[in-house]
Parts: C-alpha cells; sequence; structure tokens
C-alpha cells in the first residue's frame, strides 16, 4: 500500500521529475529555430534556451504547440520548489531572520521564474537570478551551521554557475555558449535539491525513530 503521507514528503523531488519529462516531451514538440540557425529544425539542446520553448512562435518564425506544455513544467518546477525551501528552512535554519529569507526569496524568484515566458523575461530572469543567489546563501549558512560540508560546497558552486550562467547570458560575445551553461546549471541545482530533499526526509524519520524509542 502507498504511503501517502511519506510520498508528499518527496513532493519536491517528485515535481522535479515531472518537470524533467515534461522538458524532454516539450522538447520534441518545439517546431524550430535557434540562436545560431533560425532556420533549424527541432530544438537544439546546445543552441536552445529553456525559455525558448515557452514562446509563441519558435525562433524560425512557425507556431510553436510546445508552449502550453513547457509552461505547466515550469510551474510544476516553481511549486516543487517553493515547497522545498519551506521545509528546508523549517529544518536547517532556526534563525528567524535568515528562515523567512529563505522561504521570502525563494517564493519570489520562483513567482518571477513562472512569467519568463512573457515580454519581460529580462526583468524576470534578474529578479529570479537576485531572488536565487539570496536563497543559495541562506541555504549554505544553514548548511555551515549544520556541519553539511558537502552541500554547503555544492551550494557555492551553485552560486558560481548562476552568476556564469548571466555573465554568458548578457555578453553578446559568450551568450551562444549560455544554453550549455543554463542546462548545467539546471542539472547542478535541481540535483542538489533532490539530495536534500532526500537528507532532509532520511534525518526527520532518524529523530522519529529516536523519539519512539526513547518514549
Amino acid at each position: 500500500m502507498i504511503n501517502l503521507k511519506g510520498l508528499l514528503k518527496f513532493l519536491p523531488t517528485i515535481g522535479i521529475l515531472f518537470f524533467i519529462g515534461i522538458y524532454f516531451y516539450a522538447s520534441k514538440l518545439y517546431p524550430g529555430g535557434s540562436q545560431i540557425d533560425v532556420n533549424s529544425v527541432g530544438f537544439d539542446w546546445f543552441n536552445n534556451h529553456w525559455c525558448n520553448l515557452m514562446r509563441e512562435y519558435g525562433l524560425n518564425g512557425a507556431i510553436n504547440p510546445a508552449k502550453p506544455i513547457a509552461i505547466v513544467g515550469i510551474t510544476i518546477l516553481c511549486i516543487s520548489m517553493i515547497i522545498f525551501f519551506f521545509q528546508f528552512a523549517n529544518h536547517f535554519e532556526k534563525n528567524r531572520n535568515w528562515n523567512l529569507s529563505i522561504k521570502i526569496s525563494g517564493t519570489l524568484g520562483m513567482l518571477s521564474a513562472v512569467f519568463i515566458f512573457t515580454k519581460y523575461h529580462d526583468i524576470m530572469t534578474t529578479i529570479l537570478s537576485i531572488s536565487g543567489t539570496v536563497v543559495i546563501i541562506g541555504m549554505i549558512r544553514a548548511l555551515h551551521n549544520n556541519h553539511q560540508t558537502f552541500f554547503k560546497t555544492i551550494g557555492l558552486f551553485c552560486i558560481l554557475i548562476v552568476a556564469l550562467n548571466n555573465f554568458f547570458y548578457y555578453n553578446q560575445n559568450l551568450i551562444k555558449h549560455s544554453p550549455v551553461i543554463q542546462k548545467t546549471a539546471f542539472i547542478v541545482i535541481l540535483s542538489w535539491t533532490i539530495s536534500l530533499n532526500y537528507l532532509i526526509n532520511k534525518q526527520n524519520m532518524l529523530q522519529q525513530r529516536v523519539k519512539f524509542i526513547a518514549s
């Protein structure tokens, strides 16, 4: 029998896995066109950004049937990440101000990500990057205080790759490499999130067992 309560604790991981599946499906629907070749066919993993899937039209000018699918995907991801930020803050951060900073910055960043497909793309991207940096700094602080050296190190790498992604994206001479950096950032940050989601639930289970034995 499926333990529904247990599954709910892993909602961030489940949501991320759904997003990945939707991402791949949406990429199959994208008509074509990239920053390197507007006449290319299909989604180019090396030259298309994720947000291209959410455009009304492909960069080749054709109607983009991937748009609604991609929007559903990013919405699921953002809801999953908001749940995770609350879960993380409640588990690792006892300081009220930092606890709220992680929750608020995480929520603001994810809400902006949902609207990346609009004409305010660059503004939303900037808000996402700033909020994301704040929340990752808060998480790194909490992980440091909880002696989670490995996860803290990965967090530092996440900040580096977010900064690198923005540097490449806003530099006309380097933007051609941005799609690869973006996907690398996705892989690293989402893998970090899934691992932390597992760690949080594992520690919670151990604490519950200790309390049960002690009682």
